[in-house]
């Protein structure tokens, strides 16, 4: 593996950049983080609409996320590969299906998290805030959301492990992900597909397990005092 290493490890981590696109591990990378950033927003506001008090917002809402929840990333990809162009007549890029995919996606599983957390919240808190004069949405964005915040960043942190792993998806449409570097390293050497395939599993074993053990710490520090006390 050591030899693997030194020969394809540049390609494995950035694919032919600079001399061509990026790809490997740092377009995976790039894939997933900004997918969480754009996922976020959606998520949020599909959450709170998710609990508005108008059911013609409510219920639509909690549908769409539920059709969407039932529905497997990998034909989420394929209708935007394929949709997108007889809509607009231009084909999106592979980067952009897989990331468009990907928001799609996760911000429905963010909207159900911070669903959660406005429900686990005691409703005193809306209740006190609107007693102060606090419109609804005033209430919900300077009372409610800080603390759901709060409360669900491990969470929400936990949630980038998974588009992590679903990034592997974009595979099926020629993203050059790790997953595709991979593959095109395998064909290369031909005789070594368990060592391609276990210095695969490490990367992402590697990338999840971190992330997972900065949430779990995040979520330490966030339990002691109900802040970020210094645990000693």
């Amino acid at each position: 593996m050591l030899d693997l290493i030194r020969e394809y490890g540049l390609y494995f981590l950035i694919g032919q950049y600079p001399s061509g696109p990026l790809g490997g591990l740092a377009m995976t990378v790039v894939v997933a983080v900004l997918a969480l950033l754009l996922s976020l927003p959606l998520g949020v506001l599909l959450g709170i609409c998710q609990v508005s008090p108008y059911r013609f917002v409510r219920f639509p809402v909690r549908a769409v996320v539920s059709l969407v929840r039932a529905t497997p990333l990998l034909m989420i990809i394929f209708w935007i590969y394929f949709l997108i162009p007889l809509l607009v007549g231009g084909a999106p890029g592979k980067f952009q299906t897989v990331l468009i995919s990907l928001v799609i996606f996760e911000a429905m599983y963010i909207s159900v998290i911070i669903r959660a957390g406005i429900q686990g919240l005691h409703k005193g808190q809306m209740e006190t805030a609107r007693s102060l004069g606090l419109s609804y949405t005033s209430a919900m964005m300077l009372v409610v959301m800080p603390q759901v915040m709060k409360n669900m960043l491990p969470s929400l942190v936990g949630e980038f492990v998974a588009i992590i792993k679903l990034t592997s998806l974009g595979y099926v449409v020629g993203l050059s992900d790790v997953t595709f570097v991979a593959e095109q390293i395998n064909s290369q050497v031909i005789t070594k597909p368990a060592e391609v395939y276990a210095l695969l599993g490490l990367t992402y074993f590697l990338l999840c397990f971190g992330i997972s053990r900065f949430a779990y710490w995040l979520q330490r520090r966030l339990s002691v005092g109900g802040g970020f006390a210094r645990i000693k």
